[in-house]
């Protein structure tokens, strides 16, 4: 790998991190696209490097979300009981995405993923008011059934699930905007894994992978991303509980409707340097 892409990976983590920690999303909506890019840059097959950018974002994200994990527990906002019954769902249902996701071409793959942020920035625009009284829904079924659907487009689109369970957090359940953070961390440490060794057991033996890779794990991709995200993720999650839920919410709407564009091509189809 070329030295620039080194570079341009690990400040692509510091972001992930913070991102992380700040919004108790992934990051994918970051390192995907520029993974992809890299990717396809170094020769490698569009729809193999989509899909080993699905792989490694998701082993990235299990110990970068786990760092801001700890920091909003010890805030009190990680709803547990939630967050295990989605994560653990989430992971049974990633398998079955990730298994779907291995058919399917780079283009679609590519597509869908933008759609998917478009769609959840949208409807949180649309979305009443964050919550100001009242408790969280504590209905068991709802969470298993919300499991499988979340699990399922986790494995298939290659993301921890935050950039879903959010919005339907803040909508659907009535969490607020710093609840939602914190649970959403926990959840993803669960469907993260779940999808992520299906997507190294799937890619095994699968020809034209990059180097050093394990199915479509890519283990250098992973340890650049991996080594600013993780620290960077405290930090994030320190900064999230200073910072109004309104304007989180603003920023991860607009990160959101920006990273979906980009993948579904507009930018380049209307000929922008975005």
């Amino acid at each position: 790998m070329e030295p620039l892409f080194m570079i341009i990976l690990l400040v692509t983590g510091i972001f992930v991190g913070l991102f992380a920690g700040l919004l108790g999303i992934g990051g994918c909506f970051i390192m995907i696209p520029i993974q992809y890019w890299i990717l396809t840059a170094m020769g490698i097959d569009p729809t193999i490097a989509i899909r080993v950018a699905f792989g490694t974002n998701l082993m990235v994200v299990l110990p970068t979300i786990l760092s801001g994990v700890l920091k909003h527990h010890k805030k009190g906002i990680v709803l547990w009981n939630q967050a295990i019954t989605l994560g653990v769902i989430g992971a049974i249902g990633g398998f079955g995405g990730a298994y779907v996701a291995s058919y399917l071409s780079g283009t679609i793959l590519k597509t869908m993923f933008g759609l998917t942020m478009l769609i959840g920035a949208l409807r949180m625009i649309t979305a009443k008011p964050i919550r100001v009284e009242g408790e969280p829904n504590k209905n068991t079924l709802t969470y298993i059934f919300l499991g499988i659907i979340i699990g399922f487009v986790t494995g298939l689109i290659g993301i921890g699930g935050g950039v879903l369970v959010i919005p339907i957090m803040l909508i659907f359940l009535n969490f607020n905007m710093h609840e939602a953070i914190g649970t959403s961390s926990a959840m993803i440490m669960f469907t993260s894994l779940g999808a992520g060794l299906a997507y190294m057991l799937l890619g095994l033996g699968q020809a034209g992978l990059p180097p050093y890779s394990i199915g479509y794990f890519n283990i250098l991709q992973w340890g650049l991303l991996a080594a600013t995200s993780i620290p960077m993720a405290r930090f994030g999650a320190h900064f999230a509980h200073k910072i109004p839920a309104k304007s989180l919410m603003t920023l991860f709407i607009a990160i959101m409707a920006y990273m979906g564009l980009k993948m579904i091509g507009i930018f380049s189809w209307l000929g922008l340097p975005l």
